[in-house]
């Protein structure tokens, strides 16, 4: 595996521990219809969470949610549309996008963007 695919490997491990931790439930990683995919999906206060995970391993640019663009984000919002097409129970809906920053010998540093919208 070639370092940036291990890179956002760990930090989607991270994101996801993360947010059990903060009491959401992670019931799919990876999901994918098609060529549409969803870092993670996890239900949390009667919500079902779109979570887009992006990880950086420096600060040079910005942190890594900047790298969300609206085109990522409509790619996003598409898979979410066919993921609630194959699972109509959830009702209520929230994309989210989970920024980790992996500094060599820090601490990784995981932030939680919600309710994002473009």
């Amino acid at each position: 595996m070639t370092s940036h695919i291990e890179t956002g490997k760990k930090g989607e491990m991270l994101a996801a521990n993360w947010l059990s931790q903060q009491g959401y439930i992670v019931i799919y990683k990876n999901w994918r219809f098609g060529k549409l995919e969803i870092d993670l999906i996890a239900l949390h206060n009667e919500f079902i969470h779109f979570i887009e995970v992006k990880t950086r391993t420096t600060t040079r640019c910005g942190g890594p949610e900047l790298s969300v663009n609206y085109k990522k984000f409509i790619h996003f919002q598409r898979a979410s549309q066919s993921f609630l097409a194959l699972h109509k129970k959830y009702k209520w809906v929230q994309y989210d996008v989970v920024a980790v920053t992996l500094v060599p010998e820090q601490e990784p540093i995981v932030e939680l963007f919600s309710d994002v919208y473009f």
